[in-house]
């Protein structure tokens, strides 16, 4: 093909986990059970235990086989039964500020609801005289290092710069595909904020020429006063996180514990420069401490972006004797959560978030996901891609198991007598694919996509539902909203903080 052709993407494989065919242990479990209990009445000879066993074995198929908006019916009954365990007990609901805890030394820590309350910001020399936020999982034993970028975009440039890029992207995450790499997630996190002009206004106030027609400043002035407090700006973010166990050897010659592990991250880090570079992202910065705790405050709390983004540009001036740029970590969580069955509250917003579980099955170009990340008056949207890279050795045995359980789900159809859909031929000569294209040196990675959408007004949050809903058809993914589980997905839709995926999972 052409360089000056646009490339086309496709073969987005679901990742399958069931323990026969599409059935989970559990759900093969019941129709197991359900085929034992239909049986008796014929080796018991009774046609009344007939009676009990049909209907009971109905319901243990409808469990097994039964689905409610995506879920199998056991699994929704399970999800169901724990979060009305935890509104039981009020564990959905978080509450800090005034209740925060302190320390014996009279400081306050860090304090996060859920998941999140495991992590811990450290701080690291970034190797130039600088210092990181470095978040810590002492669970996982991870560390992420998050910086901020810059991009030129797409849509705009021509076809051969837009196929440059995304190849050079592409080679990026080849190149953590390797055999015990101690990279073990790669995430990408863009989100959309209201913006009060002030940092326009600073810029333009400083280049403005004493001697511009006054006419012309005051339109200038105005149309800024007009269009500013509705105007909205996208920052983007990358996410990088080291496993420990995986580098236990560099993290032991760089001094052990946290502090070696930081050394490792920060060296991988800086060793990714050029390749960045090559796939046309700009490291703004590595976020500090403080820089980190301001992602996360602003994510809570959507409405503080404002205040925060004034004091930001006045502490660029010279003379500026307040705060330091950035949040203070003991204020970086929410004062209080609530988490809702298909809802996340958040101190004055309100979230709901999504997980992609279909891309599109017609080839696509690079900019397939504009229309999500467009922005909207009404709501602020967050989205975030996370990629984690498989070696080798492990690929290959992923994509085997893969065509093993198609291959035997294909036979089995077979000998009942059903005809193969288009769909499942298909799917099996993208997994041959794949098999080959991993067999000539490419990279394998898990990748998961997770939008969420937030809006300080709940009246309004339905109809950003809707839209992003209709903008996601639009581009052609599937969404399904993430039930029972708003909390979870809000650390990873809109926290640029790197959280992972379980270990095995039903979907993409």
């Amino acid at each position: 093909m052409s360089s000056t052709e646009p490339a086309l993407y496709s073969g987005w494989q679901p990742e399958r986990s069931g323990f026969m065919g599409n059935l989970s242990g559990l759900g093969f479990a019941l129709v197991a059970a359900s085929a034992v209990i239909a049986l008796l009445p014929v080796y018991t000879r009774s046609w009344s235990a007939a009676f009990v066993a049909v209907p009971v074995a109905i319901v243990l198929l409808v469990l097994a086989y039964g689905r409610v908006l995506g879920l199998s019916a056991n699994e929704w009954i399970i999800l169901a039964v724990r979060h009305q365990i935890a509104v039981a007990t009020n564990r959905n609901v978080f509450f800090s500020g005034a209740f925060a805890p302190t320390t014996k030394d009279g400081n306050q820590p860090m304090d996060l609801p859920g998941r999140l309350a495991r992590l811990h910001l450290l701080e690291a020399s970034d190797g130039l005289g600088g210092q990181i936020g470095i978040m810590h999982n002492p669970v996982d034993n991870t560390y992420t290092a998050v910086c901020k970028v810059t991009f030129p975009g797409l849509a705009l440039i021509d076809t051969e710069r837009q196929n440059i890029r995304v190849k050079a992207w592409a080679a990026f995450l080849r190149s953590q595909c390797k055999e015990d790499g101690a990279i073990t997630r790669i995430s990408v996190h863009q989100r959309s904020l209201p913006d009060d002009g002030a940092a326009l206004r600073s810029w333009t106030e400083r280049h403005t020429s004493p001697d511009a027609p006054a006419a012309a400043v005051q339109a200038l002035d105005e149309l800024m006063e007009g269009a500013g407090p509705a105007a909205t700006i996208r920052e983007t973010y990358l996410s990088i996180t080291l496993s420990a166990p995986r580098a236990r050897l560099a993290v032991k010659g760089a001094g052990g514990g946290q502090i070696g592990a930081a050394a490792v991250l920060v060296r991988e880090i800086n060793a990714m420069a050029g390749s960045l570079s090559s796939a046309g992202l700009q490291v703004t910065e590595w976020l500090p401490p403080r820089g980190v705790a301001q992602t996360i405050r602003t994510a809570f709390d959507p409405e503080a972006q404002l205040a925060l983004s004034a004091r930001n540009t006045a502490a660029d001036d010279p003379h500026w004797e307040g705060a330091a740029k950035g949040v203070a970590p003991e204020l970086a969580g929410p004062a209080a959560t609530e988490t809702v069955w298909g809802l996340y509250r958040h101190d004055g917003a309100w979230t709901v978030s999504y997980q992609v579980r279909g891309f599109p099955q017609s080839e696509v170009y690079a900019t397939f996901l504009q229309p999500l990340l467009r922005p909207r008056s009404n709501a602020r949207r967050s989205l975030s891609l996370v990629y984690e890279p498989i070696g080798p050795a492990k690929a290959r045995q992923e994509l085997a198991r893969e065509k093993t359980k198609r291959d035997a789900v294909r036979k089995l159809r077979a000998k009942t007598g059903r005809t193969e859909s288009e769909d499942e031929r298909r799917e099996s000569m993208t997994a041959r694919s794949q098999d080959v294209a991993r067999a000539s040196g490419h990279g394998v990675v898990r990748l998961t996509a997770l939008v969420a959408v937030t809006v300080t007004d709940l009246e309004q949050l339905e109809t950003a539902c809707a839209e992003l809903q209709a903008d996601a058809s639009a581009a052609g993914l599937e969404l399904r909203r993430v039930w029972g589980a708003q909390d979870d997905a809000f650390t990873i839709a809109a926290l640029p903080l790197g959280q992972g995926l379980p270990e095995r999972r039903a979907g993409i």
